[in-house]
């Protein structure tokens, strides 16, 4: 005989306790639906102005266009002071993967010397972000052929044209229109006093000595901005906005070169100074110091050897 207990099942008991799990994964989930959509909506309409200013920033960069320096001229109209195109090997770091690796490569293949390496690393802590970095200035041809042949191996590095100041008549002129150069840490506090932070934006040189430090403010001209559509990697897709620079100044200086250069020959070889006025009025028509020496040296910034020659003469 089966003594075993018989269970009565509770179908009702069941029934229920089934209905208010049911109910409650029911409503789990609606409250999840409605959290999602409150955090969609949060994201499509109530914060779409801040995330679509932040895709716009990683997509589209404005950068600083320099303005071109104004000419000087002596009192025929003769240019002094000149912009010549020159070309710049330039990296763009937000491109390169590998910094090293790249300096090393260019190293062999250009031949760079290590002063050359130091300058770029001090101009690369200087630079701006999304502007290029100038390793070398002012390459001649037969480094560029070498460059433009084996361009494809280097990602983010590129010969790029631009204007650099030239004095034609060299080291005739160096104590009146004195030269420009690289600007560092000085003139960046002075052009800070200047408030002029944003007009240099885009600016490598500032003037240092003579005319063209005196007159920095007219020669200089008003910095533009180029509106650029990049891609992920920081390379330029297509420009969208341009507001073109405002070149600098011109200005027509009292001095006669032709008088200027027989003055020089005057002095050859001889230390002295020779300062010619015009006594109906004043004006200044020839100013010259020897030694002199020639300020195009200084424009893309001199190196050590040449330094050296200049304080041992």
């Amino acid at each position: 005989m089966n003594n075993r207990r018989q269970t009565i099942r509770d179908f009702t008991a069941e029934s229920n306790l089934f209905l208010r799990r049911c109910l409650f994964a029911v409503l789990l989930c609606f409250t999840l639906i409605l959290v999602v959509l409150n955090n969609l909506y949060s994201l499509q309409v109530e914060q779409f102005e801040d995330y679509q200013i932040r895709a716009d920033g990683n997509r589209i960069k404005v950068i600083p266009v320099a303005p071109n320096r104004g000419i000087i001229y002596d009192r025929n109209g003769t240019i002094i002071a000149e912009n010549r195109p020159v070309f710049n090997l330039e990296v763009s770091l937000e491109q390169v993967e590998d910094l090293d690796t790249l300096l090393d490569e260019l190293q062999q293949l250009l031949e760079l010397t290590p002063s050359d390496i130091a300058r770029f690393e001090r101009n690369r802590k200087r630079q701006r972000r999304f502007h290029p970095v100038t390793l070398i200035a002012n390459m001649d041809e037969d480094m560029m052929a070498l460059f433009s042949a084996q361009q494809h191996r280097f990602d983010g590095v590129a010969v790029e044209a631009s204007l650099a100041r030239y004095y034609p008549y060299g080291s005739a002129l160096t104590h009146v229109l004195g030269y420009v150069s690289k600007i560092n840490a000085r003139d960046l506090n002075l052009i800070a006093s200047w408030g002029a932070q944003s007009n240099y934006a885009a600016s490598k040189n500032i003037g240092k000595q003579g005319v063209e430090r005196y007159y920095e403010e007219r020669l200089h001209g008003k910095v533009g901005y180029a509106q650029l559509e990049v891609d992920s990697k920081g390379r330029t897709l297509r420009i969208l906005e341009q507001t073109p620079p405002q070149p600098g100044e011109d200005l027509i200086l009292n001095i006669d070169i032709e008088l200027q250069l027989y003055v020089q020959s005057l002095l050859a070889d001889k230390k002295g100074s020779v300062v010619v006025s015009d006594p109906s009025d004043g004006g200044i028509l020839a100013m010259y110091s020897s030694p002199s020496y020639d300020p195009n040296l200084f424009v893309n910034g001199i190196s050590q050897k040449d330094y050296s020659k200049l304080i041992e003469n």
